[in-house]
């Protein structure tokens, strides 16, 4: 039966990775193999185990308790990740992103680089990177009209959010997964990672500021770009992030999970939103909003009703998906098989990082969690921290980010092939060397 499983597993994970070819969106897949391998272990009897960390060996366990088990630390992530997709987009409600724009005073191509990148880095660590993308992105295309400048934009935008997001625990899905999964704390993430996630965003952007495409001046006019269309705008953008920013100091002061500290958040917000959107700014100024009362004056409702919900059916699906190999004790034995074949954990979790270019990252995130038995702040976690987060950015479909930018852009996947993936391989062969560096010596100090 482990057969018909690992087919069922490679048949969903492939429909997965030819959503664009297939044309069905990867959640009908990643649901599908999820409720598949379950009802095979179900009706099969198939024994199912549950990893004990620190004696590393499976111990037998019920079906119902392992399923459960599983679900519990999948929703953990999922309400989570709704309560920071809600915050985002009562932000972007009272169009509090427009505010960034300010800080775009200059045409020069080189210094417009090194503003996105940071920009970019900065904003993907506290609203995560595929966020991060499509709000930088929205205001390239109003600063920047040539498309062929603008693609190379968007291209080191990838690369730059993408790093961004790996040394925070808030900055992207995979990192997160981690966090909840007690396998990092926050403040040992940004110590260990930070600096090789710089390394990675840095190095790229010094050697694309040489080409032609970022030298001279844009043809913009930079005092034509719109002001916020309410008032509010820069308070609900500061509130907002420094809501995302509280949670990991909710956690570490409280010890509760990071969905805790998220809600915590969000209610917050929600309540300001809710006062300013009722004295000066209401949600029949959003264009498309009709004349029902229901939730007019609600810019909760409004976000609700905006947020990614496909996005959190394919976690759902994919997570459970890998908790069934996990339960079986697949992902244990094949932890075993590898560290047998490559005895060098570096190499392995750089081949996670490359794999993640072709593959998606959460699955091979979820799988590492099951693979490894590794304590809590491990240098290991750290490093596929790092490489899970940053190594997407060498193919276009290889991040959420990368994804993104294509769909807005129109990106050819060959183009950024040619003119991008170097840059973010030696991104992240910079970082991962900086990593491995940095942990060397704090361990031989």
């Amino acid at each position: 039966m482990e057969t018909i499983i690992i087919i069922v597993f490679l048949a969903g994970y492939l429909a997965i990775t030819l959503e664009h070819n297939l044309k069905i969106d990867k959640l009908i897949p990643a649901l599908a193999m999820m409720a598949i391998l379950w009802a095979i272990i179900a009706l099969t009897h198939m024994d199912v185990f549950e990893v004990n960390t620190q004696l590393r060996e499976l111990e037998p366990t019920h079906l119902d308790e392992i399923l459960l088990h599983h679900l519990g630390k999948t929703a953990e992530i999922l309400v989570f990740l709704l309560g920071a997709m809600t915050i985002v987009e009562i932000i972007d409600y009272f169009d509090g992103f427009a505010t960034i724009k300010g800080f775009i005073r200059t045409k020069s191509k080189r210094k417009l680089l090194w503003l996105f990148s940071i920009l970019a880095f900065v904003l993907s660590a506290i609203i995560d990177n595929l966020t991060a993308t499509i709000v930088l992105i929205t205001i390239l295309q109003k600063v920047i009209n040539d498309r062929e400048t603008r693609l190379w934009f968007a291209g080191m935008i990838i690369i730059t959010a993408n790093a961004g997001g790996a040394w925070s625990p808030i900055g992207d899905v995979t990192t997160t997964m981690l966090w909840i999964a007690n396998k990092v704390s926050a403040l040992q993430l940004v110590e260990h990672v930070l600096l090789p996630s710089i390394v990675c965003m840095v190095v790229p952007v010094l050697i694309a500021t040489r080409f032609k495409a970022f030298q001279g001046n844009i043809d913009s006019d930079i005092d034509t770009l719109e002001e916020p269309k309410s008032r509010y705008g820069a308070t609900m953008l500061y509130l907002g992030l420094s809501a995302i920013v509280f949670v990991p100091f909710f956690k570490t002061v409280t010890h509760l999970p990071p969905y805790v500290g998220m809600m915590l958040s969000l209610a917050v917000v929600a309540t300001f939103a809710e006062i300013y959107s009722n004295s000066k700014f209401s949600i029949s100024n959003v264009e498309g909003e009709g004349d029902d009362a229901t939730g007019h004056h609600s810019p909760v409702h409004h976000s609700l009703s905006k947020i990614e919900l496909p996005s959190i059916l394919f976690f759902l699906g994919i997570l459970l998906a890998v908790a069934a190999l996990e339960s079986l004790g697949m992902l244990f034995h094949y932890a075993e098989s590898l560290n047998e074949a490559i005895p060098n954990t570096d190499i392995v979790v750089m081949l996670f990082g490359i794999g993640s270019a072709i593959i998606d990252n959460v699955p091979l995130v979820a799988a590492s969690l099951g693979m490894f038995s590794e304590p809590m702040d491990n240098p290991l976690w750290h490093f596929i921290a790092y490489s899970a987060g940053t190594g997407g950015s060498m193919l276009i479909i290889g991040s959420a980010a990368g994804v993104v930018a294509m769909g807005m852009e129109k990106i050819d996947f060959f183009w950024y092939l040619k003119k991008i993936a170097w840059l973010a391989l030696i991104g992240f062969i910079s970082g991962a060397v900086t990593f491995i560096l940095l942990r060397d010596f704090v361990l031989n100090a």
